[in-house]
């Protein structure tokens, strides 16, 4: 297939157009660079089956040949992205996703949107299920993320029942792995950098709220169990595995043998309490779940930022 991933230059994208390309599709990778590196594809460049067009998909966008999938995944997606960008990050959500339906439709191509389990907000269902509608403040401090990607689901849904786009819709949990920024603001990035750097680990609140977290190469096998299914979704793709914010911090510290503990500051507005993948449709519809553990995970992990922190030194 011939495939135009959007924002294929950021984590996730990057990871996804290397497992399209190692399995013989071809990509097109759309990046404006905000938010994504240049670094990240570089080793794709001058791939026969690459091409790599720079521009911002809130402006309408124009591929030439045929196209069989459009896959969405431009957007920032980390707190410190999001909270310096909210207008940027609300256009690419709401615009940028049109201008995407618009090409999927034109091409006859299946279209894929990358959405999030913040379309969940501070739950009140545990865990969640993909029939479950959220607890979202639209207002709060972080409700640009979770606003531009709830409305992306409702567009995406009404181009399918409009126009019959064929759609496919995944709701992302917690990933990490290599390529993710040092200083991007999730809290794997923190802990992983301070703890590198010999220095206590900043846990919010009483570090007893939960997450999930799913390696990237296991999410990415997600994305393509999706991409080739008959499921539209959304489907929840993460990893069920749940720990405490505290047991984090203190497997990282174990793993990269900093001694400096922990600290405590308050907890921000609108941090959920927990997060939880409910993954049986994954399982069920898409023969998919994920393999590799945390402590796995990390380890394949560390290294990377030790690589990158000491490139910046």
């Amino acid at each position: 297939m011939r495939i135009v991933v959007a924002g294929g230059a950021g984590f996730l994208g990057s990871h996804l157009c290397d497992q399209l390309i190692g399995r013989g599709d071809r990509v097109v990778c759309v990046d404006n660079f905000v938010t994504g590196s240049s670094q990240n594809v570089e080793h794709l460049v001058g791939h026969k089956a690459f091409e790599l067009v720079e521009q911002d998909i809130t402006q309408p966008l124009a591929v030439g040949g045929g196209v069989e999938a459009v896959m969405n995944f431009a957007s920032p997606a980390s707190p410190k992205d999001y909270y310096a960008l909210p207008i940027e990050t609300l256009d690419v959500g709401s615009l940028g996703t049109r201008n995407l339906l618009e090409l999927a439709r034109l091409k006859s191509a299946r279209f894929f949107m990358a959405s999030t389990s913040e379309v969940y907000g501070d739950p009140a269902v545990h865990p969640q299920t993909e029939d479950y509608w959220g607890n979202v403040n639209p207002i709060g401090e972080r409700s640009m993320y979770d606003e531009a990607k709830r409305f992306s689901e409702a567009l995406t849904f009404a181009y399918h029942r409009t126009h019959e786009v064929d759609i496919r819709v995944v709701r992302i949990f917690n990933t990490y792995g290599p390529r993710m920024q040092p200083d991007d603001g999730r809290v794997i990035s923190n802990f992983i950098t301070q703890a590198l750097r010999g220095e206590p680990l900043t846990v919010y609140g009483d570090g007893l709220q939960t997450r999930s977290f799913c390696f990237v190469d296991d999410e990415v096998n997600g994305f393509l169990a999706l991409l080739d299914g008959d499921e539209i979704g959304p489907v929840n793709i993460g990893n069920p595995g749940e720990f405490t914010m505290l047991g984090l911090a203190n497997l990282v510290n174990e793993l990269t043998g900093n001694e400096a503990g922990v600290t405590f500051e308050p907890l921000p507005s609108d941090d959920p309490k927990q997060r939880k993948p409910d993954i049986r449709l994954a399982v069920e519809a898409l023969g998919w779940s994920p393999k590799i553990d945390l402590r796995a995970g990390l380890g394949r992990t560390i290294p990377h930022f030790a690589a990158v922190l000491d490139l910046a030194r």
